[in-house]
């Protein structure tokens, strides 16, 4: 078990157990957790998303150079797809950040998302509580990939970036999805292909749509969002993209943004929590029960089918009022 006292003083391997304890769904995590919470709120959370193959591993990696130069401690979640075997992180990410390995002020962890529809499972959020309370100066969140249902991070970071390439069409599609709502930094990394200019062009154009509509609505101080490019390889204009982001955190102090964003992220960890937790009592009630087996065996003979068979546990199992 994973000292409280060596979580708050950085130690390493106890934010490690404490980690393992989190993604294993420990019942002994949620003390632990409970008592690390009011000592997190303090770190810079940035989530970094966008389709596969932009580059987003590597521009990860180049950050964490940047901002260890500016003397920051720097704490790294990288949400890997699943395993579909063992439901593990497959671990790409991590390797990509080994330069790091040796680096006292950097740690570097690969989840899994367990199939959650935005790439996040509620273990990111307690992972980034943990990491908080360790003392990480900044937390970087990098997701699976970018799409429809790719809005989790926004709840979680700070300052969300997202990662495109020239010549993808990633621009609209951004539109399209909507995931040009959540943004705060766009990259165009790999900015050395032909196109980068033009992306970098309609990207500008929509935000200025977009900003167009919201300061209508609502006047009060926003964000103007900032389009980069980048060339993470050799590090092409990721000091700028560092103290950009490093400029957003400024602004959301400055005018008192991040109190307002803590509530929201707060009160949206509550109801992922209140699920999470429900869902765990109503299952345990259910497969303690002799009418769970029962039913399991009918669908193991054709007896009945899995639709018929859920329908039939939660209607005579669960009362509903």
């Amino acid at each position: 078990m994973p000292e409280i006292k060596d979580i708050l003083l950085g130690n390493q391997r106890a934010g490690a157990r404490m980690i393992r304890l989190i993604e294993e769904g420990s019942p002994k995590a949620f003390p632990l957790l409970k008592q690390l919470y009011p000592h997190s709120g303090n770190a810079f959370i940035i989530g970094i998303t966008g389709s596969p193959g932009v580059g987003k591993s590597t521009l990860m990696d180049a950050l964490i150079l940047e901002f260890r130069k500016r003397d920051k401690r720097i704490a790294v979640i990288a949400v890997d797809p699943s395993s579909p075997f063992s439901g593990g992180a497959i671990l790409g990410d991590r390797l990509r950040m080994q330069r790091h390995a040796t680096d006292e002020a950097v740690f570097i962890r690969s989840m899994a998302s367990r199939g959650q529809t935005g790439g996040l499972s509620r273990a990111t959020k307690d992972t980034a509580i943990v990491l908080d309370a360790m003392g990480y100066d900044i937390i970087l969140i990098e997701t699976v990939g970018a799409g429809q249902g790719e809005f989790d991070i926004a709840s979680l970071a700070h300052s969300t970036g997202i990662v495109s390439i020239p010549g993808t069409g990633d621009g609209i599609q951004a539109v399209k999805a909507g995931i040009l709502e959540t943004g705060d930094v766009f990259i165009v990394n790999k900015c050395d292909r032909p196109g980068a200019d033009a992306s970098v062009h309609a990207l500008t154009m929509m935000i200025g749509m977009r900003n167009r509509g919201t300061q209508l609505s609502n006047p009060s101080p926003k964000w103007t969002p900032l389009v980069l490019k980048t060339k993470a390889l050799d590090g092409t204009g990721v000091d700028e993209l560092a103290d950009t982001f490093l400029s957003h955190f400024d602004f959301l102090k400055k005018n008192s943004l991040t109190d307002q964003t803590k509530r929201t992220q707060e009160t949206l960890y509550f109801k992922s929590l209140l699920n999470d937790l429900t869902l765990e009592k109503i299952r345990s009630f259910m497969e303690a029960s002799p009418k769970y087996d029962a039913v399991l065996k009918k669908i193991q003979t054709h007896e009945m089918d899995p639709i018929s068979a859920a329908e039939h546990v939660v209607n005579t199992m669960i009362i509903l009022k």
